[in-house]
C-alpha cells in the first residue's frame, strides 16, 4: 500500500497571515495522524515564512508517525536538522522568491557539497532523501551521494496540460521509479498532487509514499483535517486496489 505523508506547512501559512498563534500546525499534525496519515512532513525554510523553530521542536516531540523534515542545504538548517534528528530529512532546493518548492534539487551539480551533508545527517540518525526531478542522471547521483530515498518531483505531471502531456509525464515518472529501484533506492513522490489527479499517479505503482500538503489543507478548511486526510487516503487506496487486481 502507498503511504500518505501529510505536509502541514500551509496550516502555518494561515497562522502567519495574522502573525498570531492559530491555527497551530502541531495540532494539525495530530489531527492528520488521528485520521490515519502515515507520516507528517514540514519544511523549515531559512526565512521561516511558515513553519518556525518552535513548530519544528514540538513536531519532533509529538508526532508519532514518521516525521519528514524538508530542508535546504544552508549550514544553519543542516545544523538544526542534525540536532533535531527527525527520522527522515528531505533535501530540497530553496529560493526566497518562490511561492513553493519548484523543480528538483540538482544533485549532479551539487554532489560535492551534498556528500558531507548526507553523511552528517546520517550520522545524526536521519534517513536521507533527495527531492529531484525524475531524470536518470539525478537518480544515479543521489545514490552516489548516499541518499537512501529519492522523492520524485511530480509537478511535471500535476501541471501538464492535456492528455498527451500528462501521459508523457507519467511515463517519465514510471521510468524514474524503475531507475530508483535499480539503484537500490526507496522512491516517493510529491508536488502539486490533488484530489483530482492523485489516483492516476498512484496507479503507476512503485511509489512507497506520496507527500501531499496544499490540497489537503485547502480541503480541510471546508471539511476538517480528519475528513480531508481520510478522503485522500481513500483515493490512494482505491488506486492501489485497482493496481493489485490488475497485477
Amino acid at each position: 500500500m502507498i503511504r500518505l505523508s501529510v505536509n502541514i506547512d500551509h496550516v502555518a501559512t494561515i497562522r502567519q497571515a495574522r502573525r498570531t498563534d492559530e491555527p497551530d500546525p502541531v495540532w494539525a499534525a495530530v489531527e492528520a495522524e488521528l485520521a490515519g496519515a502515515d507520516g507528517i512532513t514540514f519544511h523549515l525554510r531559512e526565512d521561516r515564512r511558515h513553519i518556525n523553530d518552535r513548530d519544528a521542536e514540538l513536531l519532533r516531540r509529538t508526532v508519532q508517525s514518521p516525521l519528514n523534515m524538508e530542508m535546504s542545504i544552508a549550514p544553519e538548517i543542516v545544523k538544526i536538522a542534525a540536532k533535531l534528528a527527525p527520522p527522515i530529512v528531505t533535501l530540497v532546493p530553496e529560493r526566497r522568491e518562490e511561492l513553493t518548492t519548484e523543480g528538483g534539487l540538482d544533485v549532479v551539480k551539487l554532489r560535492a557539497k551534498l556528500k558531507p551533508i548526507v553523511k552528517k545527517l546520517r550520522d545524526a540518525g536521519c534517513a536521507t532523501s533527495a527531492f529531484i526531478e525524475p531524470r536518470a542522471e539525478q537518480i544515479a547521483a543521489s545514490a552516489e551521494c548516499g541518499f537512501a530515498t529519492v522523492e520524485l518531483w511530480t509537478g511535471g505531471y500535476a501541471h501538464a496540460k492535456g492528455p498527451a502531456k500528462q501521459l508523457a509525464a507519467l511515463q517519465a515518472l514510471a521510468q524514474g521509479i524503475e531507475a530508483g529501484w535499480q539503484h537500490g533506492l526507496t522512491v516517493r513522490g510529491g508536488h502539486g498532487l490533488t484530489y483530482r489527479n492523485v489516483r492516476d499517479l498512484a496507479s503507476l505503482g512503485g511509489f512507497e509514499e506520496l507527500n501531499i500538503g496544499h490540497s489537503i489543507v485547502s480541503r480541510a478548511v471546508i471539511v476538517g483535517m480528519r475528513e480531508a486526510v481520510r478522503e485522500m487516503k481513500r483515493l490512494i487506496d482505491s488506486a492501489d486496489a485497482v493496481m493489485d487486481s490488475d497485477g
